[in-house]
């Protein structure tokens, strides 16, 4: 099997800075499962060697899926060309990925996979890593059991990082925490200051919220008199977080101003209130975060680079949520303890509307529709008609009507062999279908251009589409097809100012597809924002 690069997450590519910790670790190829009913009686992950791997409802499979929506041999993923294929042996309900119905396919990083109630994504390297760590939050032997201290949840790559973090905790090194809007950047701040142990305060600011006149006020306090009214002399932030750690939120948004004054803090442990003509020594241990990209904006010259230099003294790249649905059981668990509603259940047509959906805010979003259905829900188990609108215009997309199960079907085996599995499709016959995915007489798959489906013609005899132009044209947007190259992805973003659901429209793909495109070529989608 040819030798495969190392695995870097868009966030990687995106803020330019390698991550810490490495999470390259581990060469194999394999099937990650995000999700099934009975995920006890699945291993957490499955290798890929270069000889073939079946997936079925037979016992001898290497996956056995053990319900009736299943063919005895399903789906086959192989080696071939240089490249993973995942291919269907014709089985009556199909094979999904990335919820639409495939013949057969290549497999790219963090495709996701359906074969009747089980989910996967693949992953083209570290598989192996998965292996230890169950959608439920378990650990096998040999994982990393370290338990976060602010309740922070998650596998493998969450994992990794907390451990990254109790290494430099109890060092007075400034942190850098890079990650999008969302993926929890202050709560890995407070497990830092928590593992530290330092005795003083956790203290956070969003220099994005706070006005750049004030801003200086706020972070290092003023004397009395100091300005039209100041009645009496005030703290500041920075002075309140002595002896603890001091959090600054969006710091890309800090004004330069203020950023020479920070700079300050950091090099004498000094600040100088405003108003003030003598320093104060403070001790202050300092995180930041910010979802820009810094390299960019020192380029810009909009941030200090000598600033930058000494806050990034460690980064830690927090991975979006799309790249880690392996966590969303888990994580839709806590969020049901934390809001009083452990007990509720959770439906596979919930299950599999959370996962088909790429959450553009992560879990911040997540946390947002599990307390939306929280609110809603009457009965014992949260069901598709519980999610969020955006979510339920995802699952429209591929909209479907599941046949109705033949009566006189009783064993699960039975109704296999009569009829397609309603469950198999998540809901009831003319409902939307949360499990994503037409079925395959109702809607033609759109494959890679190198493999065609059984019920099309042979490529040679399709029409070839047309060049496409470097600007999408104005109040028309004609589907396009196969892979677009950097040139003309760069310039569907300017079009749609970096608005990634959009490009996805163009192609008939999903946010995740363009995703994969963007970190492709390396492409910062903030710069067309």
């Amino acid at each position: 099997m040819a030798e495969r690069p190392a695995r870097t997450t868009a966030s990687m590519n995106r803020y330019g800075a390698q991550a810490s910790p490495d999470m390259t670790r581990g060469t194999r190829a394999g099937l990650v499962l995000l999700y099934a009913p009975s995920y006890d009686q699945f291993a957490p992950a499955y290798l890929l060697s270069e000889r073939d791997l079946v997936i079925g409802r037979d016992p001898s499979s290497n996956i056995c899926v053990p319900e009736g929506a299943v063919s005895r041999q399903h789906a086959r993923v192989r080696f071939r060309d240089g490249q993973w294929v995942i291919a269907d042996l014709g089985s009556r309900n199909g094979t999904l990925v990335d919820g639409q119905f495939i013949a057969e396919i290549p497999l790219e990083d963090l495709h996701e996979i359906r074969v009747g109630d089980a989910i996967f994504k693949f992953v083209a390297a570290g598989a192996e890593s998965y292996a230890k760590y169950r959608i439920d939050g378990a650990t096998d032997t040999g994982g990393i059991t370290e338990a976060s201290l602010t309740g922070i949840v998650g596998g493998y790559q969450i994992r990794m990082l907390l451990r990254a973090l109790s290494r430099v905790a109890k060092s007075e090194i400034s942190v850098v925490v890079l990650g999008e809007s969302g993926t929890g950047k202050e709560l890995f701040a407070k497990e830092l200051h928590h593992a530290s142990g330092r005795k003083g305060a956790f203290q956070a600011v969003n220099c994005a919220a706070i006005p750049a006149s004030l801003l200086e006020s706020e972070l290092f306090g003023y004397k009395r008199g100091a300005f039209s009214g100041a009645e009496r002399d005030r703290a500041g932030i920075v002075k309140a977080a002595d002896g603890g750690t001091l959090f600054l939120d969006e710091i890309g948004d800090m004004p330069l101003d203020a950023q020479a004054k920070l700079l300050r803090v950091l090099q004498s442990k000094e600040i100088i209130p405003v108003g003030a003509t003598t320093p104060e020594r403070v001790d202050v241990r300092v995180v930041c975060a910010t979802h820009r990209n810094l390299t960019a904006l020192q380029r810009d010259e909009r941030f200090r680079g000598d600033l930058f230099a000494r806050l990034n003294e460690y980064s830690l790249v927090l991975p979006p949520l799309r790249e880690r649905k392996e966590d969303v059981f888990a994580l839709t668990r806590s969020m049901l303890a934390r809001h009083h509603r452990p007990e509720l259940g959770l439906t596979f047509s919930f299950m599999t509307g959370l996962l088909h959906y790429d959450w553009p805010f992560n879990v911040r979003e997540l946390e947002a529709a599990i307390k939306r259905a929280v609110a809603l829900v009457e009965g014992p188990s949260l069901d598709a008609q519980h999610l969020p609108d955006p979510i339920k215009q995802a699952m429209v997309e591929y909209a479907v009507r599941a046949p109705d199960v033949d009566p006189r079907a009783t064993s699960p085996a039975a109704r296999f062999e009569t009829t397609p599995h309603p469950g198999y499709f998540g809901q009831a016959p003319g409902v939307f279908d949360p499990g994503h995915g037409a079925h395959p007489e109702a809607r033609p798959t759109t494959p890679s251009p190198h493999f065609a489906p059984r019920d099309q013609a042979p490529h040679d005899q399709r029409p070839t589409p047309g060049p496409m132009p470097a600007v999408a044209p104005t109040g028309h947007r004609a589907t396009r097809t196969g892979t677009p190259t950097e040139q003309e992805l760069r310039s569907l973003l300017a079009f749609h100012r970096g608005n990634v659901a959009a490009v996805g429209r163009e192609f008939g793909k999903e946010r995740m597809q363009v995703h994969r495109w963007l970190k492709r070529y390396g492409i910062d989608v903030e710069q067309y924002r």
